[in-house]
């Protein structure tokens, strides 16, 4: 099943799907390691404290509350990802009823809140008991998706009649410090139909700005900035994003799920230009965001420096949900261009090839000998786990999720917008998909049942596939090829995607830049890496020619099977594969010779 789901009556021009399946591949070898990597990430809830924390409030453990006020939003996440990837875990069920016995009467949950003796909602812009909330209310729509257990959603849909009696314009009006409550109150609306959820997120989206989110008081820190907490401008007004990454595209991502249920084009319009804002001056050319150590926070126009690029992986999550929601709602290609960037370029880095070890920031630049100061820093390479432990589970659940993104449909077609070897149907249209994407721009499509009516199969051209091809016939780039038709059991479209070596050249208003090259084949952004460069050659006296011809080279015994660019006398592989061989000198933007 699909994490979004609108609802009949929603304004989105496109479906998704809940019969997509990856079956071979780069995508399938990474979701069997995400899988794999679903019990280890449980061991280490239990070894932090995050498992013992709910047993206690439940009742089954004694002890002190251990850790932030948002620690339960970690455990949220696993059982999510246990829940999209089907294949289940033994502690959940126990899990689960630890949960329900934790809650209080009044429908309050927040197992470090309650361990502690605080009161609820006291300092609401740092406890994020509102975000902990949204991540139960995922994981609970997932778990009903997925395998019909409503036990988690009977939890989470108290909780949100709680915060629906606490909080709204008749109620208490101050706000979370950080958003994704208000899409996640929009997806349960999705499941369960309640309208006061969604009318509580449409609140929390039209009060943000006022400084009802805010820390009080004077503080000279990024935490007594407004932007920091995504409240420094009314979401509808706003030109860009600015302050902390992932509040701030989570907000982005719940006021279009808000924009999408209600019809609001003036919502839809304000959040696809902030998308566009951050599109074109905020993101790096990985797709990752956030420039700033300080604050976790967006930078400036521009302000992209690849040595101090933070581009959490929560942001980068962040982000492809909202480009994904984006995609629905208007089913324009851009959007799924996005959705490719961000998959490749900035979620799966954020992983190692065993799906066990992750990177919080995101650096794309790690020179020779650099030192890891903070537990987070890329200098020390993928790490089994952090003090503030957001991201590991998020690239679980993200992952657990990845076929929901291949496709989509409508009563007229079946729509694919990424390329996985594996199945997708709508309805009576059902397809098989043959490729080696993205070592090999062949995308073989075979029809396995249709309706005996015209309908449609559109394919995604992606923007930097120049000179593709569908069955011998141009289709430009940037859009859909679309074939309308009465189709067959056994017709096959064959599309070809030319994956020829491309040179990026950055923006002169990126200062960080001038003077180099990023280098890029298909979808993938590549770097260079201390370890693949001759001997003796030291990664910061390396230069590159733009008028060197490049050549591809698909080696598969090398890092899982990847195919490597050469370009006079360097070596450049996919930038996700990097630091998979230790926390070597790695750059993505290279010096021009």
């Amino acid at each position: 099943m699909a994490p979004v789901v609108p609802r009949p009556e929603a304004a989105v021009a496109l479906r998704p799907l809940s019969a997509n399946r990856i079956t071979s591949g780069l995508w399938a070898r990474r979701m069997a390691g995400n899988r794999a990597a679903i019990p280890v990430v449980y061991e280490r809830l239990v070894e932090a404290g995050h498992i013992h924390n709910l047993r206690v409030a439940a009742g089954e453990e004694t002890g002190a509350a251990e850790g932030a006020a948002f620690r339960d939003s970690d455990v949220y996440k696993w059982l999510e990802a246990v829940a999209w990837d089907g294949a289940g875990h033994p502690e959940t069920p126990a899990l689960t009823r630890a949960i329900r016995a934790a809650q209080r009467d009044d429908g309050y949950l927040n197992s470090v809140i309650q361990v502690s003796g605080e009161q609820p909602y006291a300092r609401l812009w740092s406890s994020h008991e509102h975000y902990a909330a949204g991540h139960l209310f995922q994981a609970a729509v997932a778990t009903a998706r997925a395998s019909g257990d409503t036990e988690l959603l009977d939890v989470a849909t108290r909780l949100a009649d709680h915060l629906a009696a606490t909080f709204g314009p008749h109620a208490r009006t101050d706000l979370d410090g950080h958003p994704l409550v208000e899409m996640a109150l929009v997806e349960l609306y999705r499941q369960t139909g309640t309208p006061s959820y969604l009318e509580l997120a449409r609140h929390f989206v039209d009060t943000r700005g006022y400084g009802r989110a805010t820390k009080p008081g004077f503080d000279p820190s990024h935490y007594g900035d407004p932007a920091h907490y995504s409240d420094a401008q009314p979401v509808r007004e706003a030109e860009t994003l600015s302050g902390h990454a992932v509040r701030a595209v989570y907000l982005a991502t719940g006021a279009t799920d808000v924009a999408i249920e209600t019809g609001d084009a003036e919502l839809l319009a304000a959040v696809r230009r902030q998308f566009d804002a951050v599109r074109r001056r905020k993101q790096h050319v990985t797709g990752g965001v956030g420039s700033r150590w300080d604050g976790e926070a967006f930078g400036e126009p521009y302000e992209l420096p690849p040595d101090r690029a933070y581009a959490e992986t929560c942001a980068a999550i962040g982000m492809l949900q909202w480009a994904w929601r984006l995609h629905l709602a208007t089913g324009e290609a851009q959007y799924a261009d996005q959705v490719e960037l961000l998959l490749y370029n900035a979620v799966l880095p954020a992983v190692s090839s065993t799906g066990t070890e992750f990177f919080y920031v995101n650096t794309l630049h790690r020179r020779t000998g650099a030192r890891g100061d903070l537990q987070r820093s890329p200098n020390n390479g993928r790490r089994p786990w952090f003090n503030c432990a957001c991201c590991p589970p998020n690239v679980l659940r993200t992952l657990a999720s990845l076929p929901a993104y291949l496709a989509t449909g409508t009563g007229d077609g079946l729509q694919i917008h990424q390329y996985a070897a594996g199945s997708v149907r709508a309805g009576e249209f059902a397809v098989d998909v043959d490729t080696e994407y993205p070592w090999d721009g062949r995308v073989a499509v075979t029809v396995r049942a249709a309706p005996r009516r015209e309908v449609e199969l559109a394919l995604r051209v992606p923007a930097w596939a120049e000179g593709a091809t569908v069955d011998g016939e141009p289709v430009p780039p940037g859009g859909y090829a679309r074939l309308r038709r009465a189709f067959h059991t056994g017709d096959r479209v064959l599309m070809e995607l030319p994956l020829h070596a491309r040179r990026i050249v950055p923006d002169d208003r990126v200062d960080a830049l001038r003077g180099c090259l990023a280098v890029a084949r298909g979808p993938l952004v590549y770097a260079i890496e201390q370890p693949d460069q001759p001997a003796g050659v030291t990664l910061e006296d390396i230069r590159i020619d733009p008028a060197a011809p490049v050549k591809a080279e698909h080696r598969p015994d090398l890092l899982g099977g990847v195919t490597v660019l050469h370009t006079a006398g360097m070596t450049l592989i996919p930038y996700f594969a990097w630091a998979n061989r230790g926390p070597h000198a790695m750059r993505v933007w290279i010096p021009k010779v």
